[in-house]
């Protein structure tokens, strides 16, 4: 099964707002979803500070701050 990952932080509405604006898509297209504190790991605290939340999969950065749903979408379409 596919996992997206959104690196988050407890704290941080917009991380929130973006696991919840994800579920739909990942029923639509049967992935799962992971979410990784980025406090817990100071290599994801190095990579991303403040910038978060981030979507990930694969280690490919598919949007930060906002959910892109029509890009997600696309994206996930052509993964297969």
């Amino acid at each position: 099964m596919k996992t997206l990952t959104i690196i988050s932080r407890t704290y941080c509405h917009l991380c929130d707002n973006m696991a919840l604006e994800l579920i739909p898509l990942a029923i639509e297209f049967g992935v799962e979803v992971d979410i990784l504190d980025v406090d817990a790991d100071t290599e994801l605290e190095a990579l991303y500070g403040e910038r978060v939340p981030v979507l990930l999969h694969d280690g490919n950065e598919l949007c930060h701050y906002f959910l892109e749903v029509a890009k997600v979408r696309d994206y996930l379409s052509k993964i297969g």
